[in-house]
């Protein structure tokens, strides 16, 4: 009996603990709406841009409040700063359009009992006439044909372990590793694998900025393809998460920086040749039918996706969402530069050299690969200027959906259509 009790104890707890989480408002009391006049946020380079400010609370706009605004080329400094009345609903504010084809943000702010509520739109001038400020060295693809070379001579010594705890009735999930660029240098994930006997398309999905682990994409490979989620910094995947904390926060904080004074040395070298090298693991699976390949990723993992699409030719097709590492040199030149951002970091000018050989906008103007890419213009992460730097300069064939809204996050109908799109081009049928 008192077993009992202390068990029913704990369980009503852990209701409450989940019923007063759940009950945890989702949305801030005032909510500050900056709308633009087009519904696709759009203009013509030195078109007047209009928007309508409220403020809203309890799903009513206020009246007789006052709101800061300010505007001015995205990720530089205001150009002009001012306050207007709100006395009826909403108060409208007219923005000069840019001179070239860029974007531009208008944010505005409004205090209510010493909280300050923050809204901003990114709108675009002429964004399908971005072009990137990066420059593509001379040797860009023999350097790259001599690291794949390279990595080629390292046998791939796969090792699969199956994960019985993470398997279901359909998938059998193993942990994965295969050697990388050099021996002893690994690349880990999870593969999932379908039962049912027979050969398969293949996904590899590669990840976003920071330190993870993974137990596999089985929602996806459950919708009849064989799915590998890596890692990039040659750890185990499926450790206690305290071990990818630790690394985040000491060992790998500041990855994206690491050797970036030299480019035989920088980090992300074993990371690009290691997500190619993936590739090769797919190829030795007997489930794979050694035909459709595809590879997928968002921020960095967008990136990452462009980059093995350019750099291995087996690849069907590729999905990038709002991709990371475009255009590195873009803040020389009065415009944001891509994730992870080079503008405050010490010895910047061989940073920007060896940039030249990583920049997702050099691997975009080399693709022969079927592209899919997807973004909001309210990313400040990777900046939208940056991202169309590399999308305009791609001459395969590619389709952008823009979700103007999305920040550096996405809509599940975003993420439905993304996946969508890379099942049809694999040819699978649901």
């Amino acid at each position: 009996m008192k077993r009992f009790l202390m068990k029913l104890l704990v369980s009503l707890v852990f209701v409450f603990n989940a019923v007063a989480l759940w009950a945890q408002p989702s949305q801030t009391l005032y909510t500050v709406v900056v709308k633009p006049d087009r519904a696709n946020w759009t203009y013509r380079t030195g078109e007047e841009a209009s928007f309508e400010i409220s403020v809203i609370r309890d799903k009513v706009p206020l009246n007789n409040i006052r709101v800061d605004c300010e505007y001015g080329p995205e990720a530089m400094p205001p150009v002009k700063k001012l306050k207007l009345d709100i006395k009826n609903s909403t108060v409208r504010l007219k923005v000069p359009g840019l001179k070239v084809p860029g974007f531009q943000t208008v944010r505005a702010s409004f205090v209510a009992d010493n909280i300050r509520y923050v809204s901003y739109t990114n709108v675009g001038y002429e964004p399908e006439n971005i072009q990137p400020t990066q420059t593509m060295p001379d040797d860009f693809r023999s350097f790259w044909d001599k690291v794949k070379a390279d990595a080629a001579q390292i046998p791939l010594e796969p090792l699969s372990i199956l994960q019985p705890e993470l398997c279901t009735s359909e998938l059998d999930v193993y942990h994965i590793r295969f050697q990388n660029d050099a021996r002893g240098s690994y690349i880990y994930g999870m593969l999932c694998v379908p039962k049912q006997p027979g050969t398969y398309p293949a996904i590899l999905r590669v990840p976003g900025a920071g330190v993870h682990s993974f137990t596999g994409d089985k929602a996806l490979a459950g919708r009849g393809v064989i799915t590998l989620e890596i890692g990039i910094h040659g750890i185990p995947v499926n450790l206690p998460q305290q071990v990818y904390s630790n690394l985040a926060s000491a060992a790998l904080k500041g990855y994206a920086f690491y050797n970036m004074d030299n480019k035989d040395t920088y980090y992300l070298k074993r990371v690009y040749t290691g997500c190619q090298r993936a590739i090769d693991f797919i190829y030795t699976l007997p489930a794979f039918d050694k035909q459709n390949i595809a590879v997928v990723g968002g921020s960095q993992g967008g990136a990452l996706a462009v980059v093995t699409a350019a750099l291995d030719p087996r690849i069907k097709c590729f999905a990038a969402r709002h991709p990371g590492t475009c255009d590195l040199s873009g803040f020389m030149h009065g415009r944001p530069g891509g994730w992870p951002g080079l503008k405050n970091q010490s010895n910047v000018g061989q940073m920007l050299e060896t940039a030249r050989y990583y920049d997702v906008v050099n691997f975009a103007r080399t693709l022969n690969t079927p592209g899919y890419f997807t973004w909001g213009f309210n990313d400040t992460a990777c900046w939208p200027t940056t991202m169309f730097s590399a999308y305009n300069v791609v001459r395969s064939e590619k389709i952008l959906k823009v979700y103007t809204e999305t920040a550096h996050w996405h809509f599940p109908e975003q993420n439905a259509a993304f996946e969508n799109w890379v099942l049809e081009k694999l040819g699978v049928n649901e």
